[in-house]
């Protein structure tokens, strides 16, 4: 299986979440990569997607997930 990498220009890094769009909406989408089939998505590393700037009047939906906090049961 390949890697997916950094769509920007000269970024090598391994995506960290895909983009999509939809311009009827003027929305942008960013999820985790394991959520996506790769289909018309664009994948972003870290950096490039915590730094995503999109149009004015445009929306960004953030649909990645932060991994669940584990918490170890306390001992009594």
């Amino acid at each position: 299986m390949d890697i997916r990498r950094c769509a920007r220009p000269a970024c090598s890094e391994p995506s960290a979440a895909h983009m999509a769009y939809d311009y009827a909406n003027r929305v942008v989408w960013l999820d985790a990569p394991a959520g996506t089939d790769g289909g018309a998505t664009w994948g972003l590393c870290a950096s490039h997607a915590g730094a995503l700037r999109v149009p004015r009047g445009w929306a960004i939906e953030d649909r990645r997930r932060p991994p669940a906090a584990f918490h170890p049961p306390i001992a009594v």
